[in-house]
């Protein structure tokens, strides 16, 4: 039986305590605490809501819309922080072999959204051969008018560079500000059915969840 995304994500935090140095450790513990202890936004978008359309670029640089995306049925909506995060590729990767394989039986579609411009986001679907829409949002400006962007600390920018991640560097317009790992579930009329914002950047909406808000809209 395949390991869930948060024992994936477990083995992934033990290696991580053993490879990277204790004060790096130290800033991102901290930096988890400090967004658990804020929770989820009150302005977040909510089960409901009806998402605005928007129009961002794939990972070729061809624009898509909402309207696109659930012109035929619902849709997956998969917030990621960037190809360079290990959580998000794991996520990705466990979307592709597990999840995606399902969604046809909803006539459902799956899109991953990150700030990363379309190159970059080329670079995640190589790498993780990935075989659903990958979009750009500069500035995380989507995510933003959704209530689930935020700004990460000076201190963990400088931790992330001490790693040689500049953020500045690999997202679109060197903007630093980030989405926090979401899924929607979102219907032809685009009208939210399911969302899951979560705090902790380590972890992720599992594959069970998101079948279950598919299978509520059948």
């Amino acid at each position: 039986m395949p390991l869930t995304i948060r024992e994936q994500s477990e083995q992934l935090k033990a290696a991580a305590a053993e490879r990277l140095p204790a004060e790096v450790l130290e800033v991102f513990d901290r930096s988890i605490e400090d967004f658990l202890d804020q929770g989820i936004p009150a302005d977040s978008i909510k089960v409901g809501d009806v998402l605005e359309p928007f129009t961002l670029d794939d990972a070729t640089g061809t624009p898509i819309s909402l309207g696109q995306i659930v012109g035929s049925g619902p849709a997956v909506i998969v917030f990621y922080r960037g190809g360079w995060c290990p959580y998000c590729n794991l996520a990705l990767r466990t979307y592709q072999h597990e999840l995606l394989p399902q969604l046809d039986a909803f006539g459902a579609r799956l899109v991953a959204i990150s700030p990363q411009p379309p190159d970059e986001s080329l670079s995640t679907v190589e790498k993780a051969a990935l075989e659903f829409t990958v979009l750009s949002d500069p500035g995380s400006r989507l995510a933003d008018r959704i209530g689930v962007a935020f700004e990460q600390a000076d201190e963990v920018l400088a931790a992330q560079r001490t790693l040689g991640l500049d953020l500045a560097q690999v997202n679109a317009e060197g903007a630093v500000r980030l989405p926090r790992p979401t899924v929607l579930v979102v219907d032809e009329d685009r009208i939210v059915r399911f969302v899951d914002v979560q705090p902790d950047y380590t972890a992720r909406t599992e594959v069970a969840e998101i079948i279950g808000a598919l299978i509520q809209l059948t």
